[in-house]
């Protein structure tokens, strides 16, 4: 009975020990999951811009595929003035296709981030650095993509353009 009761002790021991170590395995990835959620949050914002923007990227394109196609269906401009608008559009698809390239490489280093903070919560390896690094970097990129964007929206706002309904000079029909 002594060996029973001895070897119960030593599987109740390593049990506990067990538990300690899952416990604390436990603790440190609920941490670790708490300070990536910032990040996560920060990717629901950019895909929410990356949304607005593939919209306007989708609408640019529909007017310029109508000009180029339907000249016919849009006797209010002329050759010339459709012309102009479709540089003005050609314009604006670069600058929201360039913010659209720099706000998804800032989603992409947030995740890096967060893949990070779980690699270094299991490697002994000093990460403090890197994370900053890659963070300051998609701040950057974002910044970047942003500005971009409002310098889209200036070309939509403050460039001529052609208003609706407007005819051709001589044209009295």
């Amino acid at each position: 009975r002594r060996a029973c009761v001895s070897m119960r002790g030593i599987h109740a021991r390593a049990a506990n020990a067990m538990l300690t170590l899952n416990d604390s395995s436990i603790i440190a990835l609920s941490h670790i999951i708490q300070v990536s959620v910032a990040p996560v949050f920060l990717l629901t914002g950019i895909g929410s811009i990356l949304g607005v923007l593939a919209n306007r990227l989708g609408r640019i394109v529909d007017r310029a595929r109508f000009l180029e196609s339907r000249p016919e269906l849009s006797r209010h401009l002329t050759e010339a003035s459709a012309e102009v608008e479709l540089l003005r559009l050609a314009e604006r698809k670069r600058w929201v296709n360039r913010a659209i390239t720099l706000c998804t490489l800032c989603a992409l280093l947030v995740c890096t981030v967060i893949a990070t903070l779980f690699v270094g919560a299991f490697v002994t390896l000093e990460i403090g650095t890197i994370v900053a690094a890659l963070f300051i970097l998609s701040m950057l990129a974002l910044i970047a993509g942003l500005i971009c964007f409002l310098r889209e929206i200036y070309v939509a706002i403050h460039k001529e353009r052609t208003p609706r309904g407007a005819r051709p000079a001589g044209d009295v029909s």
